[in-house]
């Protein structure tokens, strides 16, 4: 059976069953497709902490405990593993045998180019370095941060404008391919019963990247975006809740927020496994957030990953703008806003016709996002064969 190898961060996001749903889709979407696959990932003893939050070795870290609980939970825990930075290994396969998969694979799908030790990065034949920040990535690279782009043979993004005009994000001279991000549908059923009214998201207030400058401008994140329609809640019909990571710090615009009618719940209680996230989603009625500044300013056609979950699971989304239209249609199940006057507008929309919105969200998804037609195109472009 052919062999394929998916690098990403699990283990460094723990108690994230969001960023879990974006590994394990590349990975199960790939099995379905009928490849022998694998997981790897790298962690920094220096990042791993306890359940506690401090500091921890590697052995005794959150981090661990949640890679081995997800892996585990599809199947995974013998073709998986995790290394430390130095490539040695901490759970799952041994390192004699992650060298032989190496050495047998046909690819390696590098989600944000984690995997970087070069001693197992190189025996790889052909590597595919997937973007899924876009903006912050290209505009990494052209300040001279080693990202590692030079050692792949292929380079994707979901920023689905990047390199088309009207996106000033700079290519850096790579020849970048478009890629959606991919579901597994089976893993989402389009689900009914949910308060259609209720309009939730997951997210960071504050993301895990700081603004990105360039030639003078500096472009925002989403806290800026979220400010900017804080008033939304006392000017729609609904209810707005946040499944929102918000540090003690920001406390004045928790309150802000509050006082404007917005719902804040913990994350880690809603939506730290992969199995709470998908209950979470599938218990709204429909998404509405926001994006990334440097996304929307930059016009880089992303989507997010999180979106496609609401989608495949039935549920409308009503998301800010950043471009993606030109490779989606927009108006049904998928509905775009620039403005809080626009955001209030689809509110009212996807309430006044929620059946059909409903359906057109998973038909987005069944005809845009579906694994099985997303991977195999991606593999087809860089010359793998099922």
């Amino acid at each position: 059976m052919t062999r394929i190898a998916v690098a990403g961060a699990l283990a460094n996001k723990p108690g994230n069953g969001g960023e879990a749903w974006v590994r394990l889709s590349w990975v199960l979407g790939l099995r379905r497709l009928g490849f022998d696959v694998c997981f790897i990932e790298q962690i920094s003893p220096g990042s791993c902490v306890g359940a506690d939050g401090e500091p921890a070795r590697v052995e005794d870290s959150a981090n661990l405990a949640y890679f081995r609980r997800v892996v585990d939970r599809f199947g995974l825990g013998a073709s998986s593993c995790l290394v430390r930075d130095d490539g040695s290994r901490v759970t799952g396969m041994t390192e004699a045998e992650l060298r032989e998969y190496a050495d047998t694979a046909v690819v390696l799908i590098n989600l944000s180019g984690h995997l970087t030790h070069p001693p197992l990065l190189d025996r790889f034949p052909t590597k595919v370095y997937v973007d899924l920040d876009p903006g912050f990535t290209q505009y990494w690279h052209a300040s001279g941060q080693p990202l590692g782009l030079e050692a792949h043979d292929h380079h994707v993004t979901v920023g689905t404008n990047v390199g088309t005009p009207g996106c000033p994000i700079p290519t850096g001279g790579l020849a970048w391919r478009a890629v959606l991000p991919p579901v597994v549908l089976a893993q989402w059923p389009a689900g009914a019963g949910a308060d259609h009214d209720r309009f939730t998201t997951v997210g960071s207030w504050r993301g895990g990247y700081g603004p990105v400058s360039w030639e003078g401008r500096t472009f925002g994140l989403k806290v800026h975006e979220f400010r900017k329609l804080v008033e939304l809640p006392a000017r729609a019909p609904g209810t707005f809740e946040i499944a929102l990571d918000i540090h003690p710090a920001d406390a004045a615009d928790r309150t802000l927020l509050e006082r404007h009618g917005w719902h804040l719940v913990d994350p880690r209680q809603a939506a730290a496994d992969p199995d709470d996230f998908r209950g979470y989603v599938s218990g709204s009625g429909a998404e509405f957030s926001v994006a990334q500044g440097i996304y929307v300013e930059t016009n880089s056609g992303w989507v997010s990953d999180r979106t496609v979950r609401y989608l495949a699971a039935g549920k409308p989304a009503l998301v800010q703008d950043t471009g993606a239209g030109r490779a989606l249609p927009t108006g049904d199940g998928l509905l775009t806003f620039r403005t809080t006057d626009e955001a209030v507008a689809g509110v009212h929309e996807i309430r006044r016709d929620y059946p059909r919105h409903s359906r057109a969200a998973r038909a987005l998804a069944e005809t845009f996002f579906d694994s099985d037609l997303v991977l195999g195109a991606l593999l087809a472009d860089v010359g793998v064969s099922r």
